[in-house]
């Protein structure tokens, strides 16, 4: 396993920590349409001034979707939640494959060389899990190892990868995959109340896959093969942990999401608690964070880091791009920004980072990586 130094900023000391894996390869997949906001309006059919003005000044310009087909009328009726669940499954699956073949094609490599494979959804639930019709659908070797977190949401992404890193670093050398899945369009509820339109007017269907390896020991990959995973900290806000929930809405006789208006400030309030445990022990200081790679959760939550964390416009240039573009793709958003910060090709070696997701619970996530 390879080791990193880090050094104290008022101090020639430095002290060695080991890096758990290395983030190899990504690659990302969208299914439906693009839809714009003021398109989405109008095939919903929203005049509520107060509704569209949440649609209209969400800071997204379209998001990928697929809804439910119009009826003689031109109107969108609610889908069952049979429906939904069958939406989310070919959607999951279809997007999830193609960013996985995405991802392995930007590293050279072929699913005959993956060994293990974690999948990643919130919006819908699968048994047998998304990985196991995968490895089916796609022809995987049945001998891959594989997992499934479900349920836990946005923050989801980070949690997978500290376990799936976790697992690379016991298997040097060998190659595993994160994968997010995520079909929103199979969580939406179409009723017209601020509490769906908080959600409707936010997320997109989106997949993203993340490739690890571990250096094999005595063998340093070099700076080319992508950052070194360092350290991972969590932290559990208990006092908001209904703040955000997807849970069974009785009137409707299905799964709704629910976001509490106060969330942004919630998260926000705390993410300096969590940064400090994540840089705790390893001499840097915020200011030593090069690159910020932050959930596109929406508007308000990013302004909320932003101003609590200090950091500028330019640190979250791609969280706001790709909330711009793709709305909140749930727990695979902040692989969306990575990607784009790789092909940007600005990092340098030596160079640290801070990957940051939030969700459910309410949780935020974190991971340091150096380049």
């Amino acid at each position: 396993m390879t080791t990193l130094a880090i050094h104290s900023g008022e101090s020639s000391a430095t002290s060695r920590i080991p890096a758990i894996t290395r983030m190899i390869g990504v690659g990302t997949a969208v299914s439906g349409t693009a839809v714009s906001q003021p398109e989405l309006l109008g095939l919903m059919e929203i005049t509520d001034p107060k509704v569209r003005s949440v649609y209209l000044n969400s800071a997204i310009d379209r998001r990928h979707l697929t809804l439910p087909s119009a009826d003689e009328h031109g109107r969108r009726a609610p889908e069952p939640q049979g429906d939904l669940l069958d939406k989310h499954k070919r959607l999951a699956v279809e997007m999830g494959g193609r960013a996985l073949l995405s991802c392995l094609d930007r590293i050279g490599a072929s699913l005959a060389d993956l060994r293990h494979l974690c999948c990643v959804t919130s919006t819908g639930f699968l048994t047998p899990g998304l990985s196991a019709l995968l490895i089916r659908d796609l022809g995987i070797d049945p001998r891959c190892s594989r997992s499934d977190i479900v349920g836990m949401g946005c923050n989801a992404g980070l949690n997978a990868l500290n376990v799936v890193a976790g697992w690379s670093a016991a298997h040097p050398g060998e190659l595993a995959v994160v994968l997010c899945s995520e079909a929103c369009s199979a969580a939406y509820a179409l009723d017209g109340t601020m509490r769906t339109t908080v959600v409707n007017s936010l997320f997109g269907d989106g997949a993203a896959a993340l490739a690890l390896v571990a250096d094999r020991p005595g063998e340093d990959g070099g700076t080319g093969r992508g950052p070194r995973i360092l350290k991972f900290a969590s932290y559990l806000i208990t006092e908001a942990i209904d703040a955000m929930r997807y849970d069974w809405d009785r009137e409707q006789d299905r799964f709704s999401f629910f976001l509490d208006p106060q969330i942004p400030y919630v998260v926000g309030a705390n993410a300096e608690r969590v940064i400090g445990t994540l840089l705790d022990g390893t001499g840097l200081r915020r200011s030593d964070v090069a690159h910020w790679l932050v959930h596109s959760g929406g508007k308000k939550v990013i302004d909320a880091v932003v101003v609590n964390l200090g950091l500028t416009r330019d640190d979250v240039r791609h969280t706001v791009g790709v909330l711009r573009d793709y709305g909140n793709v749930s727990s695979g958003s902040f692989l969306f920004s990575y990607q784009r910060l790789a092909d940007e090709g600005v990092t340098r070696p030596g160079e640290y980072g801070v990957l940051m997701t939030m969700g459910p619970g309410s949780t935020i996530e974190m991971a340091l990586v150096q380049w």
